[in-house]
């Protein structure tokens, strides 16, 4: 099933295209994903293969994107979207038993995670982030996520030569564990102005096109490692 719909309400609502296979699903995200709220679902499809179809169809702000489906799963339906001129960012819907994905969906380009049992609250959170910062991992599981890509690189690498500052090492860290902008200005005590623009020095520094990539790198550079690991 495939829809498409005009915008509902406030023009400057988050536009959210909706993928997944389960009506169940859809529905409860639309319950939670409201105008009232500040959201605008302009469009659902039930599998991955309709994705470019429907984002080029309502032009979302931000995808939630299921895994598992049926014909095109979302790590290929992901990695499709980025080939996009202009790609809304892609936030994955994940249960506990998809952990072992999450890697290779970031590697495709999401822009995160958050687990499909979340309260209502942290979705919208979720939502709102991803669209505001261009990341969003749910702490419930990021661990793990980071503990796949350590055992994708059997040898721990000593921490690449950055060209970063001391301070824009930090950012990237913090980043990769999946804070937000302001987070990580209360964390370091500097302004959420000063964390965009060590945000967008580390991008430049690294050639890296989005918060995404810059979460890859950090993982792949041993930048950030799962707790109890140093990081260099």
């Amino acid at each position: 099933m495939t829809t498409a719909r005009p915008p509902a309400g406030d023009p400057s609502g988050i536009r959210v295209l909706l993928v997944d296979d389960q009506e169940l699903v859809r529905t409860g995200l639309r319950r939670i994903l409201r105008v009232r709220d500040g959201f605008d679902i302009v469009g659902e499809c039930d599998d991955g293969r309709d994705v470019v179809e429907m984002v080029a169809a309502c032009e979302p702000d931000v995808i939630l994107m299921d895994l598992r489906m049926r014909h095109v799963d979302g790590i290929t339906a992901t990695a499709t979207v980025r080939t996009l001129r202009k790609p809304p960012p892609v936030l994955v819907l994940t249960t506990f038993d998809d952990d072992q994905l999450l890697s290779g969906a970031l590697r495709a380009g999401a822009a995160g995670f958050i687990l499909k049992d979340s309260p209502a609250e942290a979705l919208i959170w979720a939502v709102r982030a991803v669209v505001r910062d261009g990341a969003f991992l749910d702490p419930a599981v990021t661990e793990r996520v980071l503990r796949g890509f350590r055992r994708a690189v059997p040898e721990p690498r000593e921490p690449a030569d950055t060209g970063l500052t001391d301070r824009e090492l930090d950012v990237l860290r913090l980043m990769a564990r999946g804070l937000t902008n302001a987070e990580i200005g209360s964390t370091l005590f500097i302004s959420e102005v000063t964390v965009k623009s060590h945000v967008n020095h580390i991008f430049t520094k690294l050639d890296l096109r989005d918060r995404a990539a810059a979460i890859i790198y950090a993982f792949e550079n041993s930048l950030v490692m799962p707790s109890g690991g140093r990081e260099g």
